[in-house]
């Protein structure tokens, strides 16, 4: 396996999986949907995606950084929104091994760190603690959505 930087050039591969993603976020499977947002991603240069390849070329994952900034430490930061590794290739280092590369990223870039939200209940928090994630149990998050 190894991880690689996506490109356009990867768009039928990652379409699969971000399609998969989002329907193990009960999401509707809809694959031009999902082409078009990464398509757009792409297009815009607006966020960083990396992808977990099998020696056999197949696609096992991927993680898609955002960026952003903190005023306070006045450097960038990310926010990782997706981390998706296939059904098959769980329990194979996969996520492991993206969320690695996601951090080697932040340490080149000069980055605060990255920042994730997940479920209370999702089993991948014993992997991000074990990776030197922390749980932040001091400030709160407020979502306001349209």
């Amino acid at each position: 396996m190894k991880v690689i930087t996506a490109s356009e050039s990867h768009l039928a591969k990652l379409t699969l999986l971000f399609d998969s993603y989002r329907v193990f976020y009960k999401q509707s499977s809809d694959l031009v949907r999902a082409e078009k947002f990464l398509s757009e991603r792409f297009q815009k240069n607006d966020s960083v995606l990396f992808m977990a390849v099998s020696e056999e070329g197949e696609a096992m994952g991927f993680t898609q950084l955002y960026p952003s900034f903190s005023s306070v430490s006045t450097q960038p930061t990310y926010i990782l929104n997706d981390l998706f590794v296939a059904a098959k290739h769980r329990k194979k280092g996969v996520g492991e091994a993206l969320l690695e590369r996601a951090k080697q990223f932040a340490i080149n870039d000069g980055a605060k760190g990255i920042t994730l939200e997940t479920d209370h209940d999702n089993p991948a928090q014993k992997l991000y603690e074990r990776l030197g994630w922390k749980k932040d149990t001091k400030i709160f998050h407020y979502t306001w959505e349209v």
